[in-house]
């Protein structure tokens, strides 16, 4: 018991000194921490939505624009199949989408079977370990074949759908430089988004509600612009609403080019004007180059979801796999839509069904709240701790400070959120902490009662109740952990800190108050022990 090593009493010392040194900042305004020294530790402990206040909206897919949208590829894919299928092009007429399913009619009913068997070779199946496959395959009459996504692909699409928007959403809120979201999602449509600190609900409506789907297409030049007006296109065309000029514009359905290639964009100037400058992949480039020098002179216009922001005309072949986009931008709007193009596009519409603001006024209150808490809590257990146990409870209770001081030092070195739940946990780290003292002090008090010597029972009540506290903790650890794997947002935030305050705690319960119960042996060498 006498004998600690130096190694470790410096350890001890220089653990609890850093721990001090990464606590320091949360006690500085933003701005002081932010002018901190290179090299000085100035990561502050982020606050969580009900503590900082920020805003929180609820978003739901429709799963109808998963259908949609796979048929609009199903229709694509077997257009370009039947092209270039085994065997030779197979002639084909009536390729249309209807009642959820892409139909076409073979004009050589000889080519009826070799049509099925190209349809079959594109299904996939639904999982590693499932007989299911994504699509179903018909033979409507003796000639028409049906292509149709199964329930189970659709609901394997609308999985993939949702957790890729989930990302989408996730990189455009990095570009606001915000500090921890939440976004999980809830059940299987609907996706959570809590932002603190952000007071302004619905610039982040107008950032992660945008789909952002951008595509390149030729304007069709030839249609009436009467027929345009009354929404109807020529075969092949489309229309779609101007937003840079207004009314109406005719277009390709084809797109030249997509917006998947692209790898960057940035606002930029032009002559004074904001734009926003983009640069397409090496596949990307080489396409945009293509269409580019196949239709210099033409207008093309460039669409972001189903709205056309620009329609400038290609003066000359652009190779650089590069370019701009003009419109009615403002230094903000610019701003705004280099990130949804740099983000991506969402794979799915997402329609705001809840949204709320928290104030930072009810943060306030919350920390306020808990603050009174905990300080009640930590004072009502040191003082059973001191008049229970003695010396041996003021040793429990400067490890109590000190499992408090490591608690928000290792949060604020891993930047973890604190939220209310948070809160609750660290009240009851508090109560935990001391239970490793209590069995600690009671069995040296069981081997005093058997007449043993003063450091001999303290040897052995140190030895022994050890074991029991570090099986305890393990347990406690394992528990922590599970809720933090299985649970939403609240239930992590209280996860978190009980498990940092687990370790914490063993640490200061035992190492550091056996450190200062040896100094006080040493110095003072008792011969009986009131306990």
């Amino acid at each position: 018991m006498l004998d600690f090593p130096r190694w470790k009493v410096w350890a001890i010392v220089l653990t609890i000194l850093a721990a001090i040194v990464f606590t320091l900042p949360n006690f500085l305004s933003e701005e002081q921490a932010a002018a901190l020294p290179k090299g000085v530790p100035s990561q502050q402990l982020n606050l969580g939505l009900d503590l900082r206040g920020g805003s929180h909206i609820l978003l739901e897919a429709d799963p109808a624009d998963v259908r949609k949208a796979r048929l609009e590829t199903l229709e694509e894919t077997v257009r370009q199949e039947l092209r270039g299928a085994n065997g030779g092009p197979i002639p084909y007429q009536d390729l249309s989408v209807r009642d959820g399913s892409v139909s076409f009619t073979v004009r050589n009913p000889g080519d009826v079977d070799r049509a099925v068997e190209t349809m079959r070779a594109l299904s996939r199946p639904v999982g590693q370990l499932s007989a299911q496959r994504d699509i179903e395959v018909n033979l409507a009459d003796s000639t028409r074949v049906s292509v149709r996504p199964s329930a189970a692909g659709l609901a394997d699409e609308t999985d993939k759908a949702m957790a890729q928007a989930v990302e989408v959403i996730r990189r455009r809120i990095d570009e606001l430089g915000t500090r921890e979201p939440t976004i999980i999602r809830q059940g299987e449509t609907r996706i959570v988004v809590q932002v603190p600190g952000l007071q302004n609900p619905e610039a982040l409506k107008a950032l992660i509600g945008k789909t952002a789907k951008l595509e390149f297409k030729l304007v069709d030049v030839d249609a009436d612009p009467a027929l345009a007006a009354e929404g109807r296109a020529p075969p092949g065309s489309q229309v779609v609403p101007n937003a840079e000029g207004g009314g109406v514009l005719v277009v390709k359905r084809r797109a030249l080019i997509t917006g998947d290639q692209l790898i960057d964009s940035q606002p930029s100037y032009q002559d004074g004007i904001p734009v926003v400058s983009f640069r397409f992949d090496s596949v990307g480039g080489k396409r945009f180059a293509k269409a580019t020098q196949e239709n210099v002179g033409k207008p093309f216009a460039i669409i972001l979801d189903g709205q056309v922001i620009s329609a400038p005309r290609i003066n000359e072949p652009i190779l650089g796999g590069s370019g701009i986009i003009q419109g009615n931008f403002t230094t903000e709007s610019s701003n705004e839509l280099a990130i949804l193009l740099r983000s991506g596009k969402l794979p799915v519409e997402l329609t705001v069904i809840e949204e709320r603001t928290v104030g930072p006024d009810l943060g306030a209150d919350s920390i306020r709240a808990g603050a009174i808490a905990s300080v009640l809590a930590t004072l009502f257990v040191a003082l059973f701790m001191i008049i229970t146990y003695g010396r041996f409870g003021v040793y429990s209770v400067v490890a109590l400070f000190l499992n408090a001081l490591l608690v928000f030092a290792v949060m604020s070195a891993l930047g973890a959120t604190l939220t209310l739940p948070g809160i609750a946990g660290f009240v009851l780290t508090i109560g935990a902490a001391v239970d490793a003292n209590v069995l600690i002090n009671e069995r040296i008090r069981e081997e005093l009662r058997k007449g043993r010597a003063v450091v001999a029972s303290i040897e052995t009540g140190y030895k022994e109740a050890s074991r029991t506290i570090f099986d305890a903790n393990v347990t406690n650890v394992i528990a922590a952990v599970i809720m933090f794997w299985f649970g939403s947002g609240p239930i992590k935030g209280f996860a978190v800190v009980l498990t940092i305050g687990i370790v914490t705690s063993v640490f200061t319960a035992v190492t550091v108050t056996r450190l200062l119960v040896s100094w006080w042996l040493q110095s003072k060498r008792p011969q009986a022990l009131l306990l």
